[in-house]
Parts: C-alpha cells; sequence; structure tokens
C-alpha cells in the first residue's frame, strides 16, 4: 500500500495598477488552455520563498519581490484526484529578465484587471486562483516570517 501524500505547491499573486500578472498554460490532464497564478512544485531542498520566486520567473519571465503570505490551502483537483497543499504568496513586480525562457507548457502572459478575470473563472486552472486574488483585494496578507525553519 502506498502511503497517501500530499503534493506541496507554491503559488504567486503579482498586482500592479489593478491588474494581476497570470499565465494562460495548457491543462495536461485536460488539454485546454487555463489561467493561473505562477505556480508549481516545491523542488527538493528548497524553501517555500525560493520556489515561488522560481516557478515565477520560469512561468512569466518576471523577477518579483516577496510581500507576504495570502494563504495556505488544500485543493483536491477533481481532473486527477491528487492533492495539493498550496502557500499563496503575495509579491510586488521588479521587472521582467531579459532573454528569460518560460516553461514549455506556458502558452501567454497576461495582465488582467479584476474584472477580466472574473469574466475568464470558467478558465482558471482551480478555484484557488480566484480565492487568492480576492483574499488580496480584502486586504488579507500575513508575514513572510509566518514561514520558518529550523
Amino acid at each position: 500500500m502506498t502511503a497517501w501524500q500530499p503534493h506541496v505547491t507554491v503559488a504567486t499573486v503579482i498586482a500592479r495598477g489593478g491588474r494581476y500578472l497570470l499565465v494562460e498554460e495548457r491543462d495536461k490532464h485536460s488539454g485546454e488552455l487555463v489561467f493561473n497564478q505562477p505556480a508549481g512544485h516545491l523542488e527538493q531542498g528548497e524553501t517555500l520563498a525560493a520556489a515561488a520566486l522560481r516557478e515565477t520567473l520560469e512561468e512569466t519571465g518576471w523577477e518579483v519581490r516577496l510581500q507576504g503570505i495570502l494563504g495556505v490551502a488544500l485543493y483536491t483537483a477533481p481532473g486527477n484526484d491528487i492533492t495539493y497543499y498550496r502557500t499563496t504568496f503575495l509579491a510586488a513586480p521588479i521587472g521582467p529578465v531579459a532573454d528569460a525562457i518560460l516553461d514549455a507548457d506556458i502558452h501567454a502572459v497576461h495582465w488582467l484587471d479584476y474584472e477580466a478575470i472574473r469574466a475568464n473563472s470558467a478558465r482558471m486552472r482551480s478555484p484557488l486562483v480566484l480565492a487568492s486574488i480576492e483574499l488580496h483585494r480584502r486586504d488579507i496578507c500575513y508575514p513572510l516570517d509566518l514561514i520558518y525553519s529550523q
């Protein structure tokens, strides 16, 4: 019998001038194009913060500065029945990185306002995408030192 383990992931909400930085990516299970925050899996030996910075750069080509933690969530994806343990960070954009090479499954990078995100809510990768933006809009944010390691 295999022990159950959630997949540890990170995501980053990046806001600038009323717009949010989202990626449009190919869903590996459905094949459809969906919207998501820059997000991905924690790699061995990596901190959650380092994973968020790495995933943001790999998926958007942007360098960001982490500002806080919006929340932690458990989500079981209906398409694959995998449970994800997701830490969502808030970050400020610093700027695009010259000659950045994006992950192969990224179709496009968009700065979308809240209305456009709501209008595309059916195309979000998971309900966590809109939920984390709603946390930001409600000014819910925890300090980065909420996460520590020994």
